[in-house]
């Protein structure tokens, strides 16, 4: 495994993150998931693969992910020897403090993750999306009483305009708080809108990125129109919003990825994420693993290097589109 410092922070992390969603109890939302027992295997498999950096949030199976991250993290690991990231925004019940990024609720939803978690501090507290209804600066100084405290020894944001992340950054420039070491995007060779503003932002600003869902759902990692797998063929056409998630362009994509991997013999989801980990703003991307193999094929992609020509043939169909998910 390969280490690699979060953007300019102290926090040394995992070349590859452990991405935590795939683990909570069986809910509708998340047909796919895995629970406890059946997550312990892979748990155990990233812990000798070296994958330290471990992220989930509270709203994934409603707590029951961090409660599974946090046996997991005991039984296979230690405290010590993680890396722990949550994120808190999404509401986990209705009425004031179930959600957002007032005082209230983040106070309320950091205490409530720390005891799920069954940990005293998490190593990257994150807010999961950019509150409009809620003043910057209140904001980021509760998120800096939350570091005072020592519940959390850094924080990070997800998924938002580059404008919004510049102006909570701003707050805290200003009033002397702490500011986000890093920014959780979605990226991959079919959604690849963050180049335009963020990434610029994130290189200029020194802040580190983690980047979610590398293989687009796992429309990257299998030929086009395949959906072998119950994650795969509960992946929606839309965002919440309306907002297409791929588009017929994207075939050309996924065949030049399947083109590549065959002719290097490896999968095609190798191929796409040695594609991600050649961009210099990626410090980590998350792995949302729910067989050994994802591990496996991930760890692969450190070892691969693409060439010029091969970059080219992946980079060159790729049609702009809206953000998804935010």
């Amino acid at each position: 495994m390969e280490y690699t410092q979060l953007g300019t922070s102290g926090l040394k992390v995992s070349r590859l993150t452990l991405g935590c969603m795939s683990f909570s109890d069986p809910n509708p939302m998340m047909d796919w998931s895995l629970d406890g027992e059946a997550a312990g295997p892979l748990f155990r498999q990233a812990v000798e693969l070296g994958i330290n950096f471990w992220d989930t949030a509270n709203v994934y199976g409603m707590g029951t992910s961090e409660e599974i991250v946090g046996r997991a993290m005991r039984e296979y690991s230690s405290r010590d020897e993680t890396i722990l990231a949550t994120k808190i925004f999404w509401p986990m019940h209705q009425g004031p403090g179930g959600g957002g990024l007032s005082r209230k609720a983040i106070l309320e939803q950091v205490d409530a993750s720390l005891a799920r978690l069954g940990t005293d501090y998490v190593d990257l507290m994150q807010i999961h999306r950019f509150d409009p209804e809620v003043p910057v600066e209140e904001t980021m100084e509760a998120l800096h009483d939350v570091v005072k405290a020592g519940k959390t020894r850094y924080i990070g944001a997800s998924s938002m305009w580059a404008w919004q992340f510049a102006k909570l950054q701003h707050a805290a420039e200003q009033n002397g708080w702490t500011k986000f070491a890093s920014m959780q995007d979605q990226y991959n060779l079919v959604q690849r809108e963050e180049e335009r503003e963020m990434f610029g932002l994130l290189a200029d600003q020194s802040v580190g990125n983690m980047t979610w869902s590398p293989l687009g759902g796992g429309i990257l990692a299998r030929p086009w129109g395949e959906k072998s797998s119950t994650r795969a063929a509960s992946t929606p056409a839309q965002d919440q919003f309306g907002r297409p998630l791929f588009l017929e362009s994207d075939k050309a994509i996924v065949d030049a990825v399947e083109r590549i991997a065959t002719e290097r013999g490896v999968s095609m989801a190798t191929v796409a994420l040695a594609w991600v980990l050649k961009n210099p703003v990626v410090d980590t991307p998350i792995i949302g693993a729910t067989k050994e193999k994802h591990l496996a094929d991930a760890v692969a992609a450190l070892g691969l290097t693409l060439s010029d020509e091969e970059v080219a043939a992946l980079e060159a169909p790729y049609t702009p589109r809206e953000p998804t998910f935010f």
